[in-house]
């Protein structure tokens, strides 16, 4: 009998759980994927759970950007306590999707003491996305750093008219509203 290793397991989740409707309505959406299984997020969660923190199997998944559940499960993998500021800002870079990024910041970066300045460190670099995930990652930080989060969301508020100003503008009433209550 073959013994499979972590990874392999992993896929082999991914291809017994597989709907091909939820798949092409992804890749037609434009998804940048080679590999779409069509896995709903409950069903990564699932795996997530079974399979517990494990570093090297969050990398190696990671890495596979061609596979959209291998982006969005890695960060539900990865021990927040081995995640480096450096990492980080390389996993940002390295998301292919606004799917992957916001999974990464909900599931992993605002979980960790540097979220804050991964935002800043994002705001300012020229990595494409890199503004996306900052202010997708204010978002998760409203409840614990609002305070922080709201002139770093106006400053890109003032940026222009594209989605991710609209979307810091959004986050500054969302903080306006919950001042208010």
């Amino acid at each position: 009998m073959d013994k499979f290793n972590d990874l392999q397991i992993i896929k082999r989740r991914f291809f017994a759980m597989r709907n091909g409707i939820i798949a092409d309505t992804i890749r037609k959406s434009g998804a940048p994927y080679r590999m779409i299984f069509g896995l709903n997020l409950p069903q990564i969660d699932e795996i997530a759970r079974e399979t517990g923190k494990n570093k090297e199997l969050a990398e190696k998944l990671h890495a596979d950007t061609s596979t959209r559940e291998s982006q969005l499960l890695a960060p539900m993998l990865m021990p927040e306590e081995e995640m480096t500021p450096e990492k980080a800002i390389g996993w940002i870079a390295g998301a292919p999707s606004h799917e992957a990024i916001d999974i990464l910041c909900h599931r992993l970066l605002r979980r960790l003491p540097f979220a804050l300045d991964t935002v800043e460190q994002a705001l300012n670099s020229d990595i494409p996305n890199a503004r996306y995930a900052a202010v997708r990652l204010m978002w998760n930080l409203i409840p614990s750093h609002a305070d922080e989060v709201y002139p770093l969301a106006s400053r890109e508020a003032s940026k222009g008219e594209d989605a991710i100003s609209l979307l810091a503008r959004n986050l500054m009433e969302e903080i306006d509203f919950l001042r208010e209550m």
